[in-house]
Protein backbone atom coordinates (compact mmCIF):
# COMPACT_ATOMS: atom_id res chain seq x y z
CA UNK A 1 0.00 0.00 0.00
CA UNK A 2 1.23 3.74 -1.24
CA UNK A 3 1.62 6.07 1.47
CA UNK A 4 -0.61 8.27 0.28
CA UNK A 5 -3.50 5.62 0.08
CA UNK A 6 -2.46 4.74 3.94
CA UNK A 7 -2.98 8.44 4.78
CA UNK A 8 -6.27 8.43 2.57
CA UNK A 9 -7.23 5.37 4.61
CA UNK A 10 -6.37 7.11 7.96
CA UNK A 11 -8.24 10.11 7.10
CA UNK A 12 -11.89 7.95 6.11
CA UNK A 13 -11.20 5.89 9.41
CA UNK A 14 -11.15 9.35 11.87
CA UNK A 15 -14.34 10.89 9.48
CA UNK A 16 -15.76 7.63 9.95
CA UNK A 17 -15.44 7.68 13.86
CA UNK A 18 -16.00 11.17 14.18
CA UNK A 19 -19.55 10.92 12.36
CA UNK A 20 -20.43 7.69 14.03
CA UNK A 21 -19.98 9.76 17.43
CA UNK A 22 -21.76 13.02 15.91
CA UNK A 23 -24.86 10.53 14.95
CA UNK A 24 -24.34 8.72 18.18
CA UNK A 25 -24.39 12.05 21.06
CA UNK A 26 -26.86 13.89 18.86
CA UNK A 27 -29.58 10.88 19.45
CA UNK A 28 -28.83 10.75 22.72
CA UNK A 29 -28.74 14.34 24.07
CA UNK A 30 -32.19 14.57 22.07
CA UNK A 31 -33.77 11.33 23.99
CA UNK A 32 -32.27 11.71 27.25
CA UNK A 33 -31.57 15.73 27.17
CA UNK A 34 -28.31 17.38 28.93
CA UNK A 35 -26.77 15.45 31.70
CA UNK A 36 -27.31 17.26 34.88
CA UNK A 37 -23.85 17.40 35.85
CA UNK A 38 -23.28 19.36 32.60
CA UNK A 39 -26.16 21.79 32.70
CA UNK A 40 -25.23 22.33 36.39
CA UNK A 41 -22.31 23.99 35.39
CA UNK A 42 -22.97 25.77 31.79
CA UNK A 43 -26.24 27.50 33.57
CA UNK A 44 -23.67 28.71 36.29
CA UNK A 45 -21.60 30.86 33.47
CA UNK A 46 -24.45 32.15 31.19
CA UNK A 47 -23.85 36.42 31.21
CA UNK A 48 -20.46 36.59 32.06
CA UNK A 49 -18.76 38.78 29.73
CA UNK A 50 -21.85 39.07 27.58
CA UNK A 51 -20.26 41.76 25.51
CA UNK A 52 -16.76 39.94 25.03
CA UNK A 53 -19.36 36.73 24.26
CA UNK A 54 -21.70 38.58 21.60
CA UNK A 55 -18.47 40.03 19.75
CA UNK A 56 -16.80 36.33 19.55
CA UNK A 57 -19.95 35.18 18.55
CA UNK A 58 -19.66 37.27 15.69
CA UNK A 59 -16.72 35.62 14.16
CA UNK A 60 -18.74 32.96 12.19
CA UNK A 61 -21.79 35.62 10.88
CA UNK A 62 -21.97 36.00 7.71
CA UNK A 63 -21.06 39.44 7.45
CA UNK A 64 -17.55 38.27 8.58
CA UNK A 65 -17.48 35.36 7.60
CA UNK A 66 -17.95 36.45 3.39
CA UNK A 67 -14.96 39.43 3.45
CA UNK A 68 -13.04 36.32 5.15
CA UNK A 69 -13.99 34.00 2.40
CA UNK A 70 -13.43 36.62 -0.29
CA UNK A 71 -10.12 37.31 1.26
CA UNK A 72 -9.15 33.48 0.57
CA UNK A 73 -10.37 33.39 -3.00
CA UNK A 74 -7.62 36.43 -3.75
CA UNK A 75 -4.78 34.45 -1.55
CA UNK A 76 -6.06 31.74 -4.10
CA UNK A 77 -5.70 33.71 -7.23
CA UNK A 78 -2.62 35.60 -6.04
CA UNK A 79 -0.21 33.12 -4.34
CA UNK A 80 0.07 29.64 -6.35
CA UNK A 81 1.77 28.24 -3.56
CA UNK A 82 -1.52 28.57 -0.94
CA UNK A 83 -4.52 28.05 -4.06
CA UNK A 84 -5.65 24.61 -2.71
CA UNK A 85 -5.33 25.50 0.72
CA UNK A 86 -7.03 28.78 0.51
CA UNK A 87 -10.18 27.17 -2.12
CA UNK A 88 -10.16 23.94 0.59
CA UNK A 89 -10.82 25.98 3.60
CA UNK A 90 -13.69 28.18 2.05
CA UNK A 91 -14.95 24.66 1.05
CA UNK A 92 -14.81 23.25 4.49
CA UNK A 93 -16.13 26.74 5.83
CA UNK A 94 -19.19 26.38 2.88
CA UNK A 95 -19.49 22.09 3.90
CA UNK A 96 -19.72 23.00 7.88
CA UNK A 97 -22.13 26.00 7.85
CA UNK A 98 -24.28 24.09 5.30
CA UNK A 99 -23.90 20.48 7.14
CA UNK A 100 -24.95 22.19 10.34
CA UNK A 101 -27.75 23.55 9.47
CA UNK A 102 -28.75 20.13 7.69
CA UNK A 103 -28.31 18.10 10.83
CA UNK A 104 -29.85 20.72 12.87
CA UNK A 105 -33.19 20.16 11.05
CA UNK A 106 -32.67 16.38 11.02
CA UNK A 107 -32.08 16.50 15.09
CA UNK A 108 -34.56 19.58 16.08
CA UNK A 109 -33.33 19.91 19.28
CA UNK A 110 -34.95 23.14 21.52
CA UNK A 111 -32.76 25.93 22.01
CA UNK A 112 -32.36 26.53 25.86
CA UNK A 113 -34.07 29.16 27.75
CA UNK A 114 -31.80 31.03 29.60
CA UNK A 115 -30.48 32.95 26.83
CA UNK A 116 -28.94 36.32 27.05
CA UNK A 117 -28.36 39.05 24.05
CA UNK A 118 -29.86 37.56 21.42
CA UNK A 119 -32.22 34.89 21.35
CA UNK A 120 -31.55 31.98 18.84
CA UNK A 121 -34.48 30.72 16.41
CA UNK A 122 -32.73 27.59 14.60
CA UNK A 123 -32.41 24.20 16.45
CA UNK A 124 -29.41 23.43 18.89
CA UNK A 125 -27.53 20.35 17.87
CA UNK A 126 -25.11 20.81 16.59
CA UNK A 127 -23.82 24.01 17.10
CA UNK A 128 -22.95 25.54 13.26
CA UNK A 129 -20.65 27.93 15.52
CA UNK A 130 -18.66 25.61 16.94
CA UNK A 131 -18.83 23.22 13.44
CA UNK A 132 -17.28 26.56 11.93
CA UNK A 133 -14.55 27.34 14.83
CA UNK A 134 -13.17 23.58 14.19
CA UNK A 135 -13.86 22.95 10.57
CA UNK A 136 -12.58 26.50 9.44
CA UNK A 137 -10.26 28.40 12.32
CA UNK A 138 -9.21 24.88 13.80
CA UNK A 139 -8.64 23.94 10.16
CA UNK A 140 -6.33 27.29 9.39
CA UNK A 141 -4.64 26.91 12.85
CA UNK A 142 -3.41 23.00 11.45
CA UNK A 143 -2.48 24.54 7.87
CA UNK A 144 -0.50 27.39 9.48
CA UNK A 145 1.53 24.87 12.23
CA UNK A 146 2.56 22.58 9.45
CA UNK A 147 3.12 25.36 6.60
CA UNK A 148 6.28 26.42 5.39
CA UNK A 149 5.96 29.43 6.97
CA UNK A 150 8.92 30.11 10.17
CA UNK A 151 8.71 30.58 13.69
CA UNK A 152 5.35 32.68 13.14
CA UNK A 153 3.51 29.66 12.37
CA UNK A 154 3.34 28.62 15.61
CA UNK A 155 2.15 31.52 17.52
CA UNK A 156 -0.54 32.05 14.38
CA UNK A 157 -1.61 28.28 14.89
CA UNK A 158 -2.14 28.91 18.80
CA UNK A 159 -3.74 32.14 18.75
CA UNK A 160 -6.15 30.37 16.54
CA UNK A 161 -6.80 27.66 18.37
CA UNK A 162 -7.79 29.80 21.48
CA UNK A 163 -9.66 31.74 19.03
CA UNK A 164 -12.00 28.87 18.68
CA UNK A 165 -12.10 28.04 21.88
CA UNK A 166 -13.12 31.51 22.71
CA UNK A 167 -15.99 31.12 20.00
CA UNK A 168 -17.27 27.67 21.89
CA UNK A 169 -17.19 29.76 24.96
CA UNK A 170 -19.08 32.32 23.89
CA UNK A 171 -21.71 30.44 22.99
CA UNK A 172 -22.17 29.03 26.37
CA UNK A 173 -21.84 32.41 27.99
CA UNK A 174 -24.77 33.81 25.57
CA UNK A 175 -26.88 30.88 26.83
CA UNK A 176 -27.13 29.77 23.11
CA UNK A 177 -26.01 26.15 23.52
CA UNK A 178 -25.11 23.42 25.81
CA UNK A 179 -21.68 22.28 25.76
CA UNK A 180 -23.02 18.69 23.64
CA UNK A 181 -23.89 21.08 21.17
CA UNK A 182 -20.48 22.27 21.29
CA UNK A 183 -19.13 18.99 21.14
CA UNK A 184 -21.36 17.60 18.29
CA UNK A 185 -20.04 20.62 16.19
CA UNK A 186 -16.69 19.95 16.66
CA UNK A 187 -17.13 16.39 16.06
CA UNK A 188 -18.74 17.21 12.55
CA UNK A 189 -16.42 19.57 11.87
CA UNK A 190 -14.05 16.87 12.44
CA UNK A 191 -15.58 14.10 10.19
CA UNK A 192 -15.97 16.61 7.33
CA UNK A 193 -12.65 17.91 8.01
CA UNK A 194 -11.23 14.64 7.56
CA UNK A 195 -13.39 13.37 4.20
CA UNK A 196 -12.17 16.02 3.07
CA UNK A 197 -8.61 15.38 3.60
CA UNK A 198 -9.00 12.11 1.98
CA UNK A 199 -10.67 13.12 -1.18
CA UNK A 200 -8.26 16.41 -1.87
CA UNK A 201 -5.09 15.04 -3.67
CA UNK A 202 -2.23 16.71 -1.54
CA UNK A 203 -1.44 19.99 -1.14
CA UNK A 204 -3.36 21.19 2.58
CA UNK A 205 -0.22 19.81 4.63
CA UNK A 206 3.16 20.00 2.00
CA UNK A 207 6.20 18.37 2.77
CA UNK A 208 8.39 20.98 4.40
CA UNK A 209 12.31 20.31 4.98
CA UNK A 210 13.04 18.97 8.47
CA UNK A 211 9.56 18.16 9.01
CA UNK A 212 6.83 15.17 7.99
CA UNK A 213 4.50 15.29 5.67
CA UNK A 214 0.76 16.13 7.01
CA UNK A 215 -0.26 16.39 10.57
CA UNK A 216 -0.96 12.46 10.59
CA UNK A 217 2.69 11.30 10.14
Amino acid sequence: MSPRMAQVLRYLLVALLAFGCFVALGFDVVRRGEPSALWSWEHSIVNHSSLVAWWLTWACYVYVMFPIAVGLLLVAWLLPAWRTRALFSVAMLLLCWFGADFFQHVFARPRRLDWVVKHETAFSYPSSHATIATGFYGLWALILYCSELSSTRKIAAFLLVLFAIAICWARLALGAHYLTDLAGGALLAIALVSAGLAIVPGGIFPPVAGRPFGPAE
